[in-house]
């Protein structure tokens, strides 16, 4: 495992050990995310540890032809029940993820620092969010960080039903209109995998990271 210094560096994703963890240490600068979200790294730590950097091996992904959108969410979106907006309330969004409590988890990872350095990618273009509006609430969202070429997910959430794949869904879209290669999910779920992701290999992953 690796320590960081102030310096802005990252060792190669290959000396992440067998959990995926690369580093510790470091800060969230805006320069410091932008260089490991490129470099195939995003942190993911508990308030009051250190900043923890992962790069895990295998890597869950989306090719954007894979989504899978089941009959009854086809029928459901049909019916317009939701409105769909990009990049108009990020702090609401992502304020909405550390919020949300999830099956199995008795906190979040994303602690006020992370928020606050987030909202300041929103600021520079880098981080996005969609939003999903029911009778002008927010009911859910989801955020992550725009390298041009790949999104990289980080959080979703949702207050009613369905709502955080309305996210996922209208993301996809939009994506492939634009002609991204990628959508990264960083780790495994089921929830990711029934929506068509899956797990590919770090090796695999980086070389289409580099690709523009």
């Amino acid at each position: 495992m690796y320590y960081l210094t102030q310096d802005l560096f990252f060792p190669p994703v290959s000396f992440a050990d067998s959990d995926g963890i690369l580093a510790v240490g470091g800060d969230l600068s805006p320069e410091r995310l932008q260089l490991a979200y490129k470099s195939g790294i995003f942190p993911w730590f508990n308030a009051g540890e250190p900043i923890i950097w992962w790069s895990p091996n295998p890597r869950m992904v989306l090719f954007l032809d894979e989504l899978i959108v089941s009959k009854s969410m086809r029928n459901m979106l049909n019916r317009n029940i939701f409105t769909v907006t990009f990049n108009q309330n990020f702090r609401d969004v992502i304020s909405n993820c550390q919020q949300v409590k999830r099956d199995g988890q008795t906190g979040t990872w994303i602690t006020n620092e992370m928020i606050d350095a987030y909202c300041k990618l929103h600021e520079l273009g880098i981080a996005k969010s969609i939003e999903v509006w029911q009778n002008e609430v927010l009911v859910g969202g989801l955020y992550g960080v725009d390298l041009g070429h790949v999104f990289c997910g980080e959080s979703m959430f949702s207050l009613v039903s369905n709502a955080s794949k309305v996210a996922f869904i209208a993301l996809v879209n939009q994506l492939k209109k634009d002609n991204y290669q990628l959508l990264d999910c960083q780790v495994y779920n089921e929830h990711l995998e029934s929506l068509g992701c899956r797990e590919i290999e770090r090796d695999a992953f980086m070389t289409l990271l580099k690709q523009k």
